[in-house]
């Protein structure tokens, strides 16, 4: 009788040895592979810009939908479109007011919509102190060990929202009666999270 429980006991933990481990987990945002984007109109192109400082969390279970979490906060002073005096207005009271609004922040509410490694992930996005309901739109690249044997998951997170809904107003009328700054955000996050 012990040989047999033994026995069953060594054939569990044979089995669970090789049961995949780091999918259900929490996971912390990596800054070094991670980037926060966004594109808006000025004129007739589009400027491109992004935050260059944050932290953020993903519960992530691939096999439970109905769980999986993320919160982000983003420094706002961060901003970066690559040219300085553009960063200083748009840190300025006319858009962010970072002295005011240091933060960006979003927590996510429910995961919808999940098949063949997409998904629309619904939260609440907060800019200079107003928060709105934003969906985006979610693919999943998946899991894995990176050569150094740290477990991380990998996503693409895409939606488009308008800066005047967060109380982002400011703009100015050029000669030909063209508004110098579009109205309509693009954001783009490139996720890559490594599990805790």
């Amino acid at each position: 009788m012990r040989f047999r429980v033994s026995f069953i006991a060594l054939l569990l933990l044979t089995f669970l040895s090789h049961v995949p481990c780091g999918l259900a987990a929490n996971y912390n945002l990596d800054p070094d592979h991670t980037s926060i984007n966004f594109k808006i109109r000025h004129l007739f192109s589009k400027v491109s810009g992004n935050f260059t400082q944050f932290e953020g969390k993903v519960e992530y279970d691939p096999d439970k939908p109905e769980t999986w979490k993320t919160t982000a906060t983003i420094q706002a002073a961060s901003i970066d479109t690559r040219v300085p005096p553009r960063d200083k207005h748009l840190r300025s009271k006319d858009f962010f007011d970072v002295e005011k609004f240091p933060t960006l922040t979003f927590e996510s509410t429910k995961v919808t919509d999940v098949a063949d490694g997409r998904a629309k992930l619904h939260g609440n996005l907060t800019i200079h102190g107003v928060t709105k309901e934003v969906v985006f739109d979610l693919e999943i690249h998946g899991v894995g060990k990176d050569p150094w044997g740290n477990v991380r998951a990998g996503f693409t997170a895409t939606a488009k929202i308008n800066r005047k809904d967060f109380g982002l107003n400011w703009n100015e009328a050029v000669e030909t009666g063209q508004l110098l700054v579009g109205e309509e955000v693009e954001i783009t996050l490139e996720i890559e999270a490594i599990q805790e």
